[in-house]
């Protein structure tokens, strides 16, 4: 048995009725049955009435690969009163707009043609088809997918190895049109970009998944008009709609929007379809929207309603408001025209953003070759026997919308390319089914005169709108950009120099209820819109929230507000981050000290038995590097958020760490003395110093004061992470308790009288041989240090906060490497670079330098 199938009409029907004939199939071939009863329905409606001449494609080329594209090319002058596919030929009925879109995918088809990168060595064929109104929109959609060679749409369970007459479709050019033909194509998931169906409903991809578009959702258009009210502080507004699935569909969003951001709509209307300027039901329209006082009305309307409506606000004398319109009629002659609308006021609204792209007044002023029209042979390849009669097409929308085309034939090109695997040079000539070629469109992402072109999740462009104001010269007509609306984030940008308001002082026109209220009064309503209120005052220790305007609420213990706030803040909780600016710059220094460390470790290592390294204490060189690191180490735990093990170690590691620093400078210090000054007077007590390994004894004993110390204070009041709700009002600080306390004063206490020891020791070996004094490196070390520790504490008597702890660190690491740099980095230099100065002889001469000079003394 053969699938079953709904045949088409003959491709010209002359005056008689197509007809419709189904075969049986096995139950096994037959797909689900509301899918089938509803297509069914869909196709026999249309099939099944067809009484004018037409050819299912109006204009068609042959290639390897075809393209199918629905345009507007005549207007059917109204709805039939019966499913029939309406005339589309009549002279009277030709649209500019569409036929210059048609010209604009025709140049599009060729230029990629003639492209050597772009699908080389395939020929891209199209067929377009006049959707002039519903009947035939959805008669051309079906001939989109009938097979090629027959007139026939079959129903079968799996599509997979369908093959239409086209591999993708271009259009159709309204909201409605894209409805229908979208629900028909998705189920054979061939792709459908529209180049102006722009309702949200088509978004949904379980309902519409082979829909895209290039031309950006009514959703973004509802945000940009959403931002442009809230920039212009409008929040008493009018709203009127075309009785359209665009007009009603985008009125109900743009109305949810604009409530939830308490912008309150005064009225709200839909601009009765198929009624002339003389409709008493639009006048009384017109009359309550002047009756609200409202001076903005927003207008989301296709053209055909917003002519109507601006001819009856002629006609009622309405002056001096503000007009917002959608991107659908903004820059339409067909509104434009209207006589005497340029003394409506001051119209602004939403566009496309516009695009170039090379060869695009080619593509405008290109015409077919004629040939004669025969409705009993075969449809002629360029048929528009009429098209010459057409004006100069000079509508801005045509030429926005013409972009929108030209980049989604762009995008059914690359997504053809990345298929065939075109990549390589050369195309595979495959045969390719629609759902494979919508897979990749998916997935493109080019960029076509320097805008890049690709779809998000739900097949929508991720673009924005163009902010665009009417501009007259008497009552010539012309418009200018005046801002432009970005996504994500979504901004609106304004070029306020550029605006032009139809009012006596060029200002803003106000259109409010209300005057707001000053910050931390609520409102009381006043009638039924809750925009029209008086203000009243919160009393003292509550707040004004921002979701609720109208009722003044107490803060939470965790919270604090000022007197008369908008809103109650949150006591958010503060420490230094890892991710701080501060704490990326406190963190490399560390690690470079670190790594400076390490290296002296090396070099000394390596130039043990030198002079320079036995004078400057030789192993005990080593002790010293090593409590740097680990007291530049303890530095780590300041940063992020404290926890219990970070508390317990920074403060007693660094402590002790330098305490073992100072402790063998002071011992290197002492013994330098003694060596030159305190021997030869004290000869015996010098002995017993060094027989009694006098150093190491000091080192440790020192030490082990700064650890009972670090041991007391962990016992008896350990640091723990701490959230202080005190010394910052707005703010809660979380750092380590009790780092104030007085057993931290006394550590601190104890590395200063080091610090003081080994200042007195160096300072006593002033006049000792240049080789062997350390006075000025550790003068300049401890000069550092005391520097720092000043620095800080006058810090933290003025300031309380979370870079608190950065300033504590950058004490203790100024501290820490003023101790390498005074004591470690002179010796370093001289090892590297001055190897005349790290010789024996060198000391030698030093040493009797100096007792010849004492002697002389």
């Amino acid at each position: 048995m053969s699938p079953r199938g709904v045949v088409l009409a003959p491709p010209c029907c002359g005056n008689a009725a197509a007809k419709a004939a189904l075969w049986g199939t096995s139950s096994s071939a037959r797909p689900p049955a509301t899918m089938r009863a509803v297509l069914l329905l869909l196709l026999l409606l249309v099939a099944s009435r067809c009484r004018a001449p037409h050819c299912p494609a109006r204009f068609t080329r042959r290639g390897h690969y075809t393209v199918a594209g629905l345009f507007q090319i005549h207007v059917a002058p109204a709805a039939a009163a019966r499913p029939e596919v309406q005339q589309c030929d009549r002279v009277d009925t030709l649209s500019s707009h569409d036929y210059q879109l048609f010209r604009t995918m025709r140049f599009t088809i060729e230029e990629i043609n003639n492209s050597s990168s772009l699908l080389p060595n395939i020929t891209l064929g199209y067929e377009i088809y006049d959707a002039c109104s519903e009947s035939a929109n959805m008669y051309a959609t079906l001939g989109v997918l009938a097979q090629n060679m027959r007139r026939r749409v079959e129903m079968i369970s799996n599509f997979s190895h369908y093959q239409p007459r086209a591999l993708a479709v271009i259009g159709p050019h309204s909201s409605g049109f894209a409805l229908t033909s979208a629900a028909i194509l998705s189920i054979f998931l061939m792709p459908e970009i529209s180049y102006e169906a722009s309702t949200e409903i088509l978004s949904l991809k379980h309902t519409y998944p082979s829909f895209l578009r290039t031309i950006p959702s009514d959703s973004v258009q509802v945000e940009a008009m959403v931002f442009l009210m809230e920039d212009f502080r409008w929040n008493w507004v009018a709203m009127v709609g075309s009785d359209t699935d665009y007009g009603r569909k985008g009125m109900q969003t743009l109305y949810k929007a604009m409530t939830k951001r308490d912008i309150c709509v005064a009225y709200r209307g839909l601009i009765p379809a198929n009624k002339n300027a003389s409709s008493l039901e639009l006048k009384k329209m017109v009359r309550d929207i002047v009756g609200t006082k409202v001076n903005v009305t927003i207008i989301f309307s296709d053209r055909r309603s917003a002519r109507v409506f601006f001819e009856v606000v002629v006609q009622e004398n309405v002056t001096g408001k503000v007009w917002v319109g959608t991107e659908n009629w903004l820059l339409a002659p067909l509104v434009s025209d209207v006589p005497g609308i340029y003394q409506v006021g001051t119209v602004i609204g939403m566009s496309v953003k516009d695009g170039q792209f090379a060869g695009m007044r080619a593509s405008e002023n290109t015409q077919p070759a004629a040939c004669a029209s025969d409705l009993g042979a075969k449809c002629c390849n360029q048929l528009c026997t009429q098209c010459h009669l057409l004006p100069p097409t000079s509508d801005p929308r045509a030429m926005k919308s013409s972009y929108n085309v030209y980049s989604a034939v762009y995008a059914v090109a690359h997504g053809l390319h990345s298929l065939l695997g075109c990549n390589s040079g050369a195309c595979r000539k495959d045969e390719v089914y629609p759902w494979q070629l919508l897979q990749k469109i998916k997935q493109v992402n080019f960029s076509l005169h320097k805008n890049w072109v690709y779809f998000d999740d739900n097949g929508d462009p991720i673009t924005g709108y163009d902010l665009i104001m009417w501009k007259w010269t008497g009552s010539a007509w012309s418009f200018d950009t005046i801002g432009s609306f970005s996504r994500n984030p979504n901004r609106l940008s304004i070029d306020w120099d550029r605006i032009v308001w139809h009012t006596e002082d060029n200002q803003v026109p106000a259109s409010i209820c209300s005057k707001p209220c000053e910050r931390g009064e609520k409102r009381t309503q006043v009638g039924i819109h809750r925009c029209c209120f008086d203000c009243e005052a919160c009393p003292a220790g509550t707040f004004l929230n921002r979701s609720d305007l109208y009722t003044c609420q107490s803060c939470k213990k965790s919270q604090w507000a000022p007197v008369h706030s908008e809103t109650c803040f949150e006591r958010h909780i503060e420490f230094l981050s890892w991710a701080e600016p501060v704490s990326w710059a406190l963190l490399t220094a560390i690690t470079l000290l670190m790594l400076l460390l390490m290296s002296t470790a090396i070099i000394f290592a390596l130039n043990t038995t030198t002079p320079v390294v036995k004078s400057a204490g030789g192993k005990m060189c080593f002790l010293m590097l090593g409590a740097l690191a680990c007291a530049s180490s303890s530095l780590y735990c300041h940063f992020g958020k404290p926890s219990w093990l970070t508390c317990q170690l920074r403060l007693p590691v660094f402590s002790i760490s330098f305490s073992i620093c100072l402790s063998c400078m002071a011992v290197r210090s002492f013994q330098i003395v003694c060596i030159f000054k305190l021997a030869a007077k004290w000869p015996a007590l010098y002995e017993t110093w060094m027989r009694h390994n006098g150093p190491n004894l000091f080192i440790g004993a020192s030490t082990a004061v700064q650890v009972m110390l670090s041991l007391a204070l962990l016992v008896t009041n350990p640091s723990v992470p701490h959230k202080d709700y005190e010394r910052v009002a707005e703010v809660i600080l979380f750092e380590c308790s009790q780092e104030n306390s007085v057993l931290v004063m006394f550590a601190v206490f104890y590395n200063v009288l080091l610090s003081v020891c080994c200042f007195v020791f160096s300072y006593m070996g002033t006049d000792l041989p240049k080789n062997y004094s350390e006075a000025k490196c550790i003068t300049f070390s401890l000069l550092i240090y005391f520097t720092c520790s000043i620095s800080y504490f006058t810090t933290y008597s003025i300031y309380q906060g979370k870079y608190l702890v950065a300033m504590n660190m950058l004490s203790l690491l100024c501290t820490l490497a003023g101790v390498f740099g005074g004591y470690f980095l002179p010796k370093g230099y001289i090892i590297l670079f001055r190897a005349d100065l790290n010789t024996t002889e060198y000391f030698q001469m030093a040493i009797q330098s100096y007792t010849t000079r004492r002697s002389s003394a």
